[in-house]
């Protein structure tokens, strides 16, 4: 989620196609060809596209802190989770668990380009005198989404994690790399999961996942 204000004149937000004095371009634009020819000629065994622009916000603090937690809830809904690897959901955001003071925050919907990290200052405007920090890293980050009758085969080819549905389900999160990419791996479903990946390797992460998906996808 690249947000660069431009000069008076308005811009196409290629993200929802309207005129707004804001530009966001996918990470994946330099892979966009080989995406569109995928997404042609996917089957059920397997799918990939990208799910952009939604916010993600890096949160650290302490659950031992009522008021970090009464602030959280104030405005996801939701308390941190504190069980390792997974997930709560609050009103429009899911929060992952990545360390015992750290979570990722992520919305459900994409970003509204015409708004500056609206959950980032909603945490700062809340966080007010607690010993808490949130960081808007949308802009260093994407989302994608695969899914298919094959996924998880697709998945193990390149990522070391135990991926049977019974140890990594829907409701939990976990941390690893596909290839040399790193990634943090959210199930949405039996066979679809959700994956955030940085930006830099975003080209790469497609590339390498559609290439060890070939022999998968008849």
């Amino acid at each position: 989620m690249w947000n660069e204000t431009k000069t008076a004149a308005s811009v196409v937000d290629r993200a929802v196609g309207r005129q707004t004095g804001v530009w966001q371009e996918s990470p994946l634009v330099g892979a966009d060809a080989l995406l569109k020819k995928h997404q042609a000629t996917a089957s059920a065994a397997f799918r990939l596209a990208e799910r952009p622009f939604l916010e993600l916000v890096n949160v650290r603090g302490d659950t031992r802190d009522a008021a970090f937690v009464q602030a959280v809830q104030q405005v996801l809904g939701c308390k941190p989770p504190e069980k390792p690897n997974t997930i709560a959901r609050g009103n429009g955001y899911d929060m992952l668990w990545l360390g015992p003071d750290e979570w990722l925050v992520r919305s459900a919907t994409a970003h509204d380009a015409s708004r500056t990290a609206p959950l980032q200052a909603a945490f700062g405007t809340a966080f007010a005198g607690v010993f808490a920090s949130a960081v808007d890293i949308g802009s260093g980050y994407t989302v994608l989404e695969i899914s298919g009758t094959r996924t998880r085969e697709v998945l193990s080819r390149g990522c070391p994690l135990d991926l049977h549905p019974k140890l990594l389900g829907e409701g939990q999160c976990a941390q690893s790399h596909y290839f040399k990419a790193s990634i943090t791996l959210v199930p949405t479903g039996a066979d679809s999961f959700d994956i955030v990946v940085r930006r830099s390797f975003a080209d790469y992460f497609v590339k390498i996942m559609l290439d060890a998906a070939e022999p998968l996808m008849s």
